[in-house]
């Protein structure tokens, strides 16, 4: 079986094993909170050991480091861009699984010296799996998929700006306002970039860039022809020091969102840094 079927099943079996009996079944000490405004269930934990487990079991000797891993052992981010790596997001969209509502799903990615080889987003609800593996396309249940736009004349952000101070949160939303339609993003990026892949969002823009979160997003929107780069224009790397990420559903939306969200005199650009 080649890989690509491997972690597709591995990744159904867990999440019909152990993600969807806990889905609106959680008691009070199912749920913890690991910092503030950070919350952690049972599922998580379990669906990241199996995950885990199943991942050792295919021989590759990549690396692998999971979410909750890290965050009983830091340390397994150093030389995160260094080497062969499986990522881990084990319950994407924890805060809307652990109040019984849509959306989440389950990520893993392989990465190479920072740059993801091969990613799969499960949405368990729908049994809908995206993948896709770097120079070889994109695919959703198995159907290949191209980036569709919204075709609108104002296309659809939504931007993930709540990380962000006040003031310069509500300085961005202001400039995004000018050109496009906001809308809310779906806090879990499991969703976020089947959104932008199949034309629901047009742009979605993320300040966080835990690893897990968005490797796999990235190479299955690049390889379905979107277009993702940080905040200075760099292409995504993990492990890269460069701020945020934004991310289009063709370069040329890229390049106008970017210009409008990134460019010289932009709330992003004076708080980063930014050169244009």
């Amino acid at each position: 079986m080649a890989l690509r079927e491997q972690v597709s099943a591995l990744l159904r079996e867990v999440a019909q094993a152990v993600v969807m009996p806990c889905f609106r079944a959680l008691a009070p000490h199912d749920i913890e909170e690991k910092r503030p405004g950070e919350i952690v269930t049972r599922a998580d934990r379990e669906a990241e050991l199996r995950l885990r487990d199943g991942l050792e079991a295919l021989g590759l000797g990549a690396r692998i480091v999971g979410e909750e891993a890290v965050e009983d052992a830091p340390e397994l981010l150093d030389n995160i861009g260094t080497g062969l790596v499986w990522l881990i997001d084990p319950l994407d969209g924890t805060a809307n699984f652990a109040r019984g509502e849509a959306p989440f799903g389950l990520m893993i990615a392989l990465v190479e010296n920072g740059v993801p080889l091969a990613g799969w987003m499960l949405d368990p609800l729908r049994d809908r799996l995206c993948h896709a593996e770097r120079g070889r396309g994109a695919t959703c249940d198995g159907a290949r998929v191209r980036t569709t736009p919204s075709g609108r004349a104002r296309p659809i952000a939504a931007l993930g700006t709540q990380f962000l101070a006040p003031v310069q949160r509500a300085r961005v939303q202001a400039n995004a306002s000018r050109r496009f339609d906001l809308t809310p993003i779906p806090r879990c990026a499991a969703e976020s970039y089947p959104r932008v892949a199949f034309g629901q969002n047009d742009i979605t823009l993320f300040q966080r860039i835990l690893p897990w979160d968005h490797a796999a997003g990235a190479v299955f929107l690049t390889e379905a022809g979107g277009e993702i780069r940080h905040w200075d224009h760099r292409p995504y790397r993990v492990g890269s020091n460069s701020a945020g990420v934004l991310a289009a559903a063709t370069p040329a939306l890229w390049d106008s969102a970017s210009a409008l969200l990134l460019g010289v005199g932009s709330a992003l650009a004076d708080a980063e840094g930014i050169a244009a």
